[in-house]
């Protein structure tokens, strides 16, 4: 059923090669990076370099939960959130919005019921980002390009498996938070899940990025 993948360990190894052969790759803001493109590796752990942050992950799925699309309403947000937004504080990436909310099509109860009609399907996907992003992402001053495309959950043998696609993904940040997310996400498939699938639990996680990249700024991790 599984095609054989690399797993986190094995992504961490690339980018410790990509350092030590100087493969390096200028943003636009003229910062060098490490990229690995079209990557595809299994999410096994909740970190692939450093470590995660248990507090402000707890800070961000709250804030994702209350589907707020201004980033004041996390409280001190941090530098890569500021960077985002525009000067009101306006972004377009509250996953829990464009997950749950009626004006993104209500994505998360399109997956339960899928999933609740069709324990096979291969229809239970989440589209996280729209053709509208085109012109969204710089909106009244927004520098937010969703990172994520598309979830999609598959019921396998009594369990909840996951393909996380992404368009952009920072190893060292935004790795670790987006993968808090999506366990979140998944276990509370889980829960809503049981009273049909009574034995149902986690699966497991694959994650696809058009572009993994670390920032110059955090090589000495690597």
């Amino acid at each position: 059923m599984f095609r054989k993948s690399d797993k986190t360990h094995d992504i961490h190894q690339f980018f410790k090669r990509a350092l030590r052969n100087k493969q390096f790759v200028t943003d636009r803001s003229g910062v060098r990076t490490l990229e690995m493109l079209g990557a595809h590796f299994e999410a096994d752990r909740p970190a692939i370099i450093g470590t995660p942050n248990p507090t402000y992950i707890a800070r961000e799925l709250h804030w994702y939960r209350s589907m707020s699309l201004n980033i004041n309403d996390m409280g001190a947000p941090p530098a890569q959130w500021r960077a985002t937004a525009n000067a009101a504080g306006e972004i377009n990436s509250n996953y829990g919005w464009i997950l749950w909310h009626p004006d993104n099509h209500n994505q998360y109860d399109h997956v339960l019921q899928e999933l609740q009609r069709n324990p096979d399907s291969r229809r239970a996907c989440a589209v996280y980002n729209r053709p509208s992003i085109h012109l969204d992402w710089c909106e009244r001053g927004k520098n937010d390009f969703i990172c994520t495309n598309a979830v999609t959950y598959y019921i396998r043998a009594a369990e909840l498996h996951t393909v996380v696609q992404m368009r952009s993904n920072d190893v060292v940040y935004g790795y670790k938070n987006d993968w808090a997310w999506q366990t979140a996400v998944v276990q509370q498939l889980c829960a809503d899940l049981k009273t049909q699938y009574p034995e149902i639990r986690p699966g497991r996680m694959w994650w696809q990025v058009q572009n993994l990249h670390v920032y110059e700024r955090h090589f000495d991790l690597i």
